[in-house]
């Protein structure tokens, strides 16, 4: 008898320590615990210990991590009616893990379907062309709506991404052909800006060097007009600093009416000596014909013109 009652409190000693053990949870850093008594939400467990009450209560983990959602390629219709292959990728982090718990049963699959629902309906607005090169518009639309749509839900969708976009193989050979079209047609402009270009550049360089040309005739010709300028008039300086020095000396030796004859004769052969067809003597000229009168005597008479000389 005693033996039996002692087993039985071991029993029950140890059902005991197992109720306390199963009370006694673990809630790991990335996750979040909810505490239901009854079935019903109680409170939210940080992460750490969390001690419930067995049988009475339960606790739910939840993972705050940021979590993907793959969705499987699904054809879509463009706004130009052209089938396309899209396989998109969907990132999304839970904010509050008692909303995704208790607001949708399915979090994953739920956002799965609006995914491929919103994809059709953003594609559909576009055409093959914008489908293909505006993946980024893509991405932001999609995860506008669906975050928009997730919040109730306690989710944040980060981001979503169009891994590929895979039209049909006629249209892609399509494609294929008018890009090589397009590229000679580039390389063919270009060629031809080239060449025109060429020819710009060549008949520049033809204008600037008659430019040149004539800009350095007409500067050779200023230069030799400035130099026979210069020229006359350092002779004429010459000529006139002569006639000075042969008036100074004329009146310095006060000289005879004979001699200003003669130099006046000599004068009149260098004036006569030019291309000149007329040349005018001065009006008072009464004075030199008689010295011109008396010089013919001086020659007539050698003994006078000795004199003279001396």
């Amino acid at each position: 008898m005693g033996s039996g009652v002692f087993a039985l409190i071991a029993v029950i000693m140890f059902l005991v320590i197992i109720l306390i053990a199963s009370g006694i949870n673990i809630v790991r850093q990335h996750e979040k615990g909810l505490v239901e008594t009854l079935g019903k939400y109680s409170k939210t467990e940080d992460p750490g210990v969390a001690i419930i009450i067995p049988v009475f209560q339960n606790l739910r983990k939840v993972d705050m991590r940021e979590q993907v959602i793959d969705v499987p390629p699904q054809s879509v219709i463009t706004k130009d009616n052209v089938t396309v292959v899209v396989d998109a990728i969907i990132y999304f982090q839970i904010t509050d893990p008692f909303r995704v718990v208790y607001n949708i049963a399915n979090f994953a699959l739920a956002a799965l379907k609006l995914a491929q629902t919103n994809l059709r309906n953003v594609i559909g607005d576009m055409e093959l062309d914008s489908t293909l090169t505006s993946r980024e518009k893509i991405n932001t639309q999609l995860r506008i709506v669906m975050d928009e749509a997730t919040d109730k839900w306690g989710v944040k969708v980060t981001r979503v991404e169009i891994q590929k976009i895979d039209p049909p193989r006629d249209i892609t050979d399509a494609m294929s052909k008018q890009m090589k079209a397009e590229r000679e047609k580039r390389a063919n402009i270009l060629e031809a800006e080239g060449l025109r270009q060429a020819a710009i550049l060549k008949a520049e360089g033809a204008k600037q060097a008659v430019i040149l040309e004539a800009e350095a005739i007409k500067e050779k010709q200023v230069l030799e007009a400035l130099g026979e300028a210069e020229a006359i008039r350092k002779v004429a300086e010459a000529e006139k600093y002569q006639i000075e020095v042969v008036y100074d000396a004329i009146h310095s030796g006060r000289p005879t009416n004979d001699l200003i004859a003669i130099k006046y004769l000599e004068t009149l052969s260098k004036v006569a000596d030019g291309k000149a067809t007329k040349i005018f003597l001065p009006l008072e000229t009464a004075g030199v014909t008689a010295s011109i009168g008396g010089v013919a005597e001086l020659f007539k008479d050698p003994l006078k013109l000795t004199k003279v000389e001396k």
